[in-house]
C-alpha cells in the first residue's frame, strides 16, 4: 500500500466448553495479525473470574507456549493493535475492570465520532480513564448502566455512541458481539462443534476450524452462552455502509466479508483498470501483497504478462504499521527489492491498491529507476482519497492526503511515475457482485454515514 493506512486493530471471541480457549484465541490472532502488530492480548475465563494476559509486539512474540498453558478457561477475548507511533501498553487490549454484576473483558475495533464528548462527560460525573483508548469509554459506560444484565448495559452504550466498531465482550458466563448500526466495521460468527467464535474476518475461522455461520448484523448484539445464540437487533441502521477499504487493503484476501470473497473483489478491481485505461507497457507488476490479485486481473484482461517484479521481505511487517515516516521509509527498502532482469529496460504497470501519502510508492518509484526500468505507469485500484477518515482508519489530517493538494499531474511529478491512474468510484463499485449502495466510501466523497466529530471541517 502506498501510503501508510493505518487500520484500528482485529478482535476475536470463543466460547467453547472443553476446549482450550486462550489456545484457539492464540491462533484466531495469528491470522488477523495483519490487521494490527503493536500489541497483541487474550483475556480468558474458566467461569470463576477472568484472567488477562496482554504486551507490545507481534502474537507469536507476546504468547509463548508457557505464558498460553497459564490462560485456563473456555471462553476467551483476544486483540491485535496497529502502532500509532506512541503506542504504550496502556493501550493495548483486551480491557478488564469488575462492575456491579462482575468482571468483564472487552476488546474493540473501530473509531467513535463522538468519543471526546463522551470522555468529557463521563470524566465530569466521575469516570475514571487510565488511557486515551476508547474502549474505555465502553468500560465506563457499561459500568454506568451495572444495574442491567451485561446485554443490556450494552444495548444502552449502542445509544450513547456514535462511530464505527466492531467489539467482542466476555463476562464469566457469556461471550457478546456487537456491530455498529452501519456495519462499517466487520464482525463475523463461526461454529465449532463445542462452541462458536467471532472475529473480524472469516480468515481467523478457517484457522481455527470453525465453519462460518454469518457476519453479524448492523446494529445486532449477539449473545453466546451455555443456551446456545441469543440475538437483539437493537437499532436498524440508516444505511449498511461496510468499510470499503476492507476489500481494498485491510482484508486477507482469503477472507468473506458481507457476502464479498476478498480475493475476487480484488482480481475484478484489476479488470475494471484495464476497462479504464491500458498504457503501453510490456509487463504488469504488483506491489506485493495487497496489489497482487488485483495485477493478475488486470494481466487477464489485457493479456499483459503478470511478472513478480518486487521481491518481498516476508519478515519485514506491513510498512502502514511502521510508527514514524523516517522507520518506514527504512521499513520499504528492507521490505522490496526490485529484480533486475525483470524490470530492467522494459515498461511496467505497477498495481498497487492505493495512493494516500504518497510516500512509500515514491520510495518504490525511485528503487526501481536505480535498476534502469524503463517506464513506470502506476495503477491504484481505488479513487483518490480526498477526505479524512473518522471511523478508525488513521487518516484523520485532510492535509497529509497528497490527492487532496493538487492535481493529478502533480501527483505524478512528485511520485516520479511516468504515468498515474486511479480507478473510478464507479469503477471500484462495479467490482462487487452484490448491491453497490451498502459500502462506506467516505474518504473518497465526504458522504460521513456515522457523522463527524463535533468541530471538523465541512467538505
Amino acid at each position: 500500500m502506498t501510503g501508510q493506512f493505518r487500520e484500528a486493530c482485529g478482535v476475536f471471541g470463543i466460547f467453547a466448553p472443553g476446549l482450550d480457549a486462550a489456545m484457539l484465541t492464540y491462533y484466531g490472532l495469528y491470522a488477523l495479525q495483519h490487521r494490527g502488530q503493536e500489541c497483541a492480548g487474550i483475556a480468558v475465563s474458566d467461569g470463576t473470574g477472568i484472567q488477562v494476559y496482554k504486551n507490545k509486539g507481534l502474537v507469536a512474540e507476546v504468547f509463548p507456549e508457557e505464558t498460553l498453558q497459564k490462560l485456563k478457561g473456555h471462553i476467551a477475548v483476544g486483540h491485535v493493535l496497529y502502532g500509532t507511533g506512541a503506542t504504550s501498553l496502556s493501550g493495548a487490549q483486551p480491557l478488564s475492570f469488575n462492575y456491579l454484576r462482575g468482571s468483564v473483558a472487552l476488546a474493540l475495533n473501530g473509531k467513535l465520532v463522538n468519543g471526546a464528548e463522551l470522555h468529557h462527560r463521563l470524566a465530569f460525573n466521575g469516570s475514571v480513564f487510565q488511557s486515551n483508548a476508547e474502549a474505555e469509554l465502553f468500560v465506563n459506560l457499561i459500568a454506568r448502566y451495572g444495574q442491567n444484565p451485561l446485554p443490556e448495559a450494552l444495548m444502552k452504550c449502542m445509544i450513547d455512541v456514535k462511530g464505527a466498531y466492531a467489539l467482542v465482550v466476555m463476562n464469566e458466563k457469556q461471550l457478546i458481539g456487537v456491530r455498529d448500526p452501519n456495519g462499517i466495521r466487520p464482525l463475523c460468527l463461526g461454529k465449532l462443534e463445542n462452541g462458536y467464535v467471532l472475529a473480524s474476518e472469516s480468515c481467523a475461522l478457517d484457522i481455527v476450524g470453525a465453519t462460518f455461520i454469518r457476519d453479524l448484523e448492523p446494529g445486532e448484539i449477539l449473545v453466546i452462552d451455555e443456551n446456545g445464540l441469543t440475538s437483539y437487533q437493537t437499532m436498524v441502521p440508516v444505511r449498511r455502509a461496510v468499510c470499503i477499504f476492507e476489500y481494498i487493503y485491510f482484508a486477507r484476501p482469503d477472507s468473506i466479508i458481507d457476502g464479498e470473497t476478498v480475493n475476487i473483489v480484488r482480481r475484478e478491481m484489476g479488470r475494471q483498470l484495464a476497462k479504464e485505461v491500458r498504457p503501453d507497457a510490456d509487463l504488469v507488476i504488483p506491489i506485493p501483497d495487497s496489489g497482487t490479485a488485483a495485477a493478475a486481473g488486470y494481466s487477464e484482461a489485457t493479456g499483459l504478462p503478470f511478472c513478480e517484479g518486487l521481491m518481498k521481505n516476508r519478515y519485514i511487517g506491513r510498512t502502514f504499521i511502521r510508527p514514524s515516516q523516517k522507520m518506514r521509509d527504512v521499513a520499504v527498502r528492507l521490505k522490496l527489492n526490485p529484480i533486475r532482469e525483470i524490470v530492467q529496460g522494459r515498461k511496467i504497470i505497477l498495481v498497487d491498491d492505493s495512493l494516500v501519502r504518497g510516500t512509500t510508492s515514491k520510495k518504490i518509484i525511485e528503487l526501481l529507476r536505480r535498476v534502469e526500468v524503463g517506464e513506470v505507469h502506476l495503477l491504484i485500484t481505488s479513487p483518490p482519497v480526498l477526505y479524512p477518515c473518522y471511523y478508525g482508519v488513521d487518516t484523520s489530517q485532510r492535509e497529509e492526503l497528497i490527492a487532496a493538494k493538487g492535481d493529478l499531474e502533480g501527483t505524478r511529478r512528485y511520485i516520479g511515475a511516468d504515468g498515474l491512474h486511479y480507478l473510478s468510484l464507479a469503477g471500484l463499485l462495479n467490482s462487487f457482485q452484490g448491491p453497490k449502495d451498502r459500502f462506506c466510501t467516505a474518504c473518497f466523497d465526504a458522504n460521513y454515514i456515522a457523522g463527524k466529530p463535533g468541530g471538523q471541517e465541512s467538505y
